[in-house]
């Protein structure tokens, strides 16, 4: 069921959405050569601690998951797309990581990932993650009322396209509010003006996911989480929470 948030409502997602924020950037200025994943999941942590937030990740266990989730941020490093667990891999130069991280403040959720290059980056990576977030800025463009599912999801495949760049075609992002994840599915692929109508009070997790390769499949490791690439390409995830409101999308996740 797709439920419709009251604009005291979004001001509460907007604190969670905030607490995010801070935390992302906890880990990114942690994220140094020779730093492991694990120090980068210590950053988070403490700032949700600080901020008297829990984790919506840590111990989520959806279907396709053989074990909770072990970690608040997920960490996915080069060719891991999405959902990679924090552990000992120590960092190196030129590596592109994505940090997905949400947090839970007075029953309300916000959800975000940024994608950076740790130390030197290669033009092909800064394209990449260029790229990734123009979709995510024209996805955000799209999410106003009167417009549809639909028009998001067109907005970030025409990006992707234009880059010849893949994206896993069964992940997208989702509705967002007192549950990490709610109706409706977002999908990265899509034609224009399909789908759920978009009305004031819908809060959405806009996240677009793009693989170098250009192709649209991908592998799951061992550990049941992580996504990779299949031709071991690299990938970007670059994720807001966004509220529709008559005056236009509002994005609940900047710090």
């Amino acid at each position: 069921m797709v439920e419709i948030k009251t604009d005291g409502e979004l001001e509460a997602m907007r604190a969670a959405g905030r607490v995010v924020a801070h935390a992302l950037t906890a880990a990114r200025d942690a994220a140094r050569t020779g730093v492991r994943l694990r120090e980068l999941d210590e950053a988070a942590r403490a700032v949700l601690s600080e901020a008297g937030a829990s984790s919506p990740f840590l111990g989520y266990r959806p279907s396709f998951a053989p074990t909770p989730f072990p970690a608040v941020i997920c960490a996915s490093v080069n060719d891991a797309v999405v959902h990679g667990i924090p552990d000992d891999y120590a960092l190196r130069d030129g590596d592109l990581v994505s940090i997905d991280c949400g947090a839970r403040l007075d029953g309300w959720t916000g959800d975000s990932a940024v994608s950076f290059i740790v130390g030197t980056p290669r033009p092909a990576d800064t394209a990449l993650v260029d790229a990734t977030q123009r979709a995510l800025d024209a996805a955000i463009a799209a999410a106003v009322v009167g417009n549809r599912i639909g028009d998001i999801a067109h907005a970030v495949s025409t990006v992707a396209r234009a880059g010849r760049y893949g994206m896993p075609e069964e992940f997208g992002g989702h509705g967002i509010g007192r549950q990490m994840h709610e109706d409706p599915h977002v999908p990265n692929w899509g034609r224009p003006r399909r789908g759920l109508p978009l009305r004031h009070g819908l809060v959405l997790a806009i996240e677009p996911m793009l693989m170098a390769g250009g192709r649209n499949d991908y592998r799951t490791d061992p550990d049941g989480w992580t996504l990779r690439t299949v031709d071991g390409s690299r990938a970007a995830h670059i994720e807001h929470t966004v509220a529709i409101t008559h005056d236009g999308p509002r994005v609940l996740t900047l710090p």
